[in-house]
Parts: C-alpha cells; structure tokens; sequence
C-alpha cells in the first residue's frame, strides 16, 4: 500500500555570511506561496562555488538560528555544518530524503544559480530526489537553447500544488519581492564602520557586532 505524502518542505542553502533579508524573504514568501510545512535554512559549511566565506561556519549558523528564532515558519539546518568537508547540495537532498522518505522537497535557488544548475555536482540526482523552485525578479529571460532550456520544456509546472502530489522531479517559476541586498556589501559596510541596520536583523547585526565578525 502507498502510504500518503507528507506536507513539502523547502531547503534554502548558501554562505550566509551573513544571512540578510533577502534570505529570509526568499524563505517566508516561497514557503507561503507553496504552503511548505517549514523551510530549512541551511548554511554550507564549505562553499564550491565561491571563495571562502568571511565568517566562520559556526558563526554563519548561529547568525542564522538567531535570525528565524522568531519565526516558526523557518528552521535553522545544521546538517551541513555537522557533515564538514565542501558542502554538495546532492549530500544535502539524499541525506534529507533519506531522513523524510514520504516528504516532497523542494530546492528553492534564485535565478542566477538556476542558469548554472548543470555545473551543480551530481546536479541530475537533486531533480531525481527533489523540486526546484526557481524565484526570480523581473524582468528576467531564460535561455531558449541548450540544457536549461530543455530541462524547463521536460519539466516545468504551473500549478503549486504538485510540489505536494510528487516527491520531485518538477520545475516551478515564481516571482519574488525585489530586495536588491548583497552579503559582500553589509560585510563592506561593517568593515568601514558604516550602518547596515534594516538589511539585516537587528539580531544578527547585534551578534557581528559582539563578535567582532567582519571587522
């Protein structure tokens, strides 16, 4: 007998060096719009895609659970940080499929990284585990050739509710609140001694100041 899948879950993975609100609303805004059960907010402990982060993963994990304490909608995800080593994404989706077997996942990335999905490691396997939803701030364009273009034609879904009526394997495009806010830049303000309050929280900018990080 098939047993009934439980509610979607989302994944929202980076640096979060540190987390700012554009992450958060990333977070809220997609999980309200696919009714997720929880989005967990999973800072990586080794980037492979960029350069070293600033902060030490410890710090970017306690910047992010004091970020979502207040909001029950967003879970703080240490799994990364406890497996240690570069940080893959299909790692991340196994290791939760295999926690949550009846759980729809989905992988909520920006467009950017979604333009690159095909340099991800093992980038086939994460489809095979999980959906993608792709958020994005008009005006965008995707690519009319090549793989992405081939991936949106095979997989792309309109309605919000399959995320819940299959485990993976969809593709879903949602528009985004446009807050143009970038972690390089809060960490170029503190380092200059200027004022980055109100794009981050008042609780993670409280922290970086104890702590000094950034400095």
């Amino acid at each position: 007998m098939t047993l009934a899948l439980q509610p979607a879950i989302g994944i929202l993975g980076g640096t979060f060096d540190p987390v700012h609100l554009g992450h958060l609303r990333m977070g809220i805004e997609l999980g309200e719009t696919f009714q997720l059960a929880k989005v967990h907010i999973i800072p990586c402990h080794e980037p492979v895609h960029r350069a070293k982060p600033s902060a030490s993963p410890l710090e970017r994990l306690e910047m992010v659970k004091r970020a979502v304490a207040d909001e029950p909608s967003l879970f703080a995800d240490d799994r990364e940080i406890r497996r240690q080593g570069p940080s893959y994404m299909i790692e991340t989706v196994l290791d939760l499929r295999n926690e949550l077997p009846n759980t729809p996942l989905c992988l909520l990335i920006g467009i950017d990284a979604f333009l690159h999905f095909q340099s991800w490691y093992r980038w086939q396997e994460i489809l095979t585990h999980s959906h993608l939803i792709v958020a994005y701030r008009p005006p965008y364009q995707l690519p009319t050739e090549g793989l992405i273009a081939d991936l949106i034609k095979e997989r792309l879904q309109e309605d919000a509710a399959y995320v819940h009526a299959h485990l993976a394997g969809g593709i879903l495009l949602r528009p985004m609140t446009a807050l143009e806010i970038a972690a390089s830049d809060i960490r170029k303000q503190i380092a200059m001694q200027r004022n980055p309050r109100y794009l981050l929280p008042d609780v993670v900018l409280d922290y970086i100041h104890q702590q000094r990080i950034y400095y």
